[in-house]
């Protein structure tokens, strides 16, 4: 199967003020669509391209050393991408509600406590990464970061919620430095 770049759940300008629409369309259609043109051409004509993108980013440690980096670096940037759009939303923002909620009020001390736990996640990842909240195969809630395009699921977590700390992220309307600020609005 060979992957494609998802559809946006909404435009580019949707997120507006907080991401501006050139910083979406670039970081959507060149950035992420670059992960998927070499993770494409990587696995094209071998086992591995049968596999979902995120079954074959769990199944890192079982693929071929000479494909390892490539799955990491552009497998793992093609689903960390494909979460992070479904995330966000021009309705989003506030506190969750539901069993998330309760969850992160149970196994993390509350929303607040959340909130300081992933922002400095994201603060003290060193370099390009993530920070998750993910859960383990316990169905425990856990706050991580991952360097790079590395991703939870490769060690067996699943990600439910990723901010991308890679200055492409933001760099175009902020400069050298994001605001955390805008996270949760």
């Amino acid at each position: 199967m060979a992957y494609s770049l998802p559809a946006l759940p909404y435009a580019y300008d949707a997120l507006e003020p907080n991401i501006d629409a050139k910083t979406m369309e670039i970081h959507h259609s060149k950035h992420h669509q670059t992960y998927i043109n070499n993770i494409n051409g990587a696995i094209a004509g071998t086992e591995w391209e049968k596999l979902s993108v995120e079954d074959l980013v769990a199944k890192v440690n079982e693929v071929p050393t000479d494909l390892k980096n490539m799955v990491i670096n552009n497998a793992g940037g093609h689903a960390n991408h494909s979460l992070f759009w479904t995330v966000m939303s021009p309705q989003g923002g506030g506190q969750p509600t539901g069993a998330v909620a309760k969850a992160i009020d149970e196994q993390l001390g509350g929303f607040d406590a959340f909130k300081e736990a992933f922002t400095k996640a994201a603060i003290s990842r060193f370099g390009s990464g993530w920070a998750w909240l993910s859960v383990t195969p316990e169905r425990n809630l856990i706050v991580e970061s991952s360097a790079n395009q590395d991703s939870p699921l490769m060690h067996g977590h699943t990600p439910i919620l990723g901010l991308d700390v890679w200055e492409h992220a933001y760099y175009l309307k902020r400069g050298g430095s994001g605001n955390l600020n805008n996270t949760y609005k």
